[in-house]
């Protein structure tokens, strides 16, 4: 065993590809994406920032909204939760982002469709409030809520 065996797993599948010369194309490729500026698929540190901007305000909300409920006990987590779900899909369903992705420039837009549907965004939140579809993503950097719902975060600008 050398370094090289090492590194083909440390670096990622990705690598491994490359190094055998088998070339898999940008992200978004396969779904007609330009390879970068507006529209191409957005990077994870922009959507993780989103989504942790969209659950701070989620928390300050629920914080608002019910202050019978010290924050930090399992009820005040019930109702960030809530209203990450209503605040999360209604601001999808009506502007294509939600509040943490339209001041990082991102949006979620659906595949072969001029805009996110009801049932799409329901089902892409519901997905995400689950978490471990949102941490396991495709080649085209897709997570499993947005292939379930047919939808890709894009760059806004």
């Amino acid at each position: 065993m050398d370094r090289r065996d090492v590194a083909t797993w440390v670096s990622g599948p990705r690598a491994a590809l490359d190094a055998a010369g088998i070339d898999i194309g940008y992200r978004g490729e396969r779904l007609g994406l330009p390879p970068d500026g507006v529209g191409s698929v957005a990077g994870y540190g922009k959507r993780f920032g989103a989504l942790f901007i969209d659950w701070f305000a989620s928390a300050l909300v629920a914080h608002l909204m019910f202050p019978q409920f010290a924050y930090g006990t399992q009820q005040s987590g019930v109702a960030t939760l809530i209203v990450f779900f209503i605040m999360k899909s209604a601001l999808t369903m009506l502007g294509g982002a939600s509040f943490g992705q339209r001041i990082l420039a991102i949006r979620v837009i659906a595949l072969g469709k001029p805009y996110v549907n009801p049932w799409r965004a329901l089902v892409r939140t519901l997905l995400i409030c689950l978490v471990i579809p949102a941490v396991i993503w495709d080649r085209d950097g897709r997570g499993l809520q947005d292939r379930a719902a047919g939808t890709v975060v894009v760059k806004a600008r």
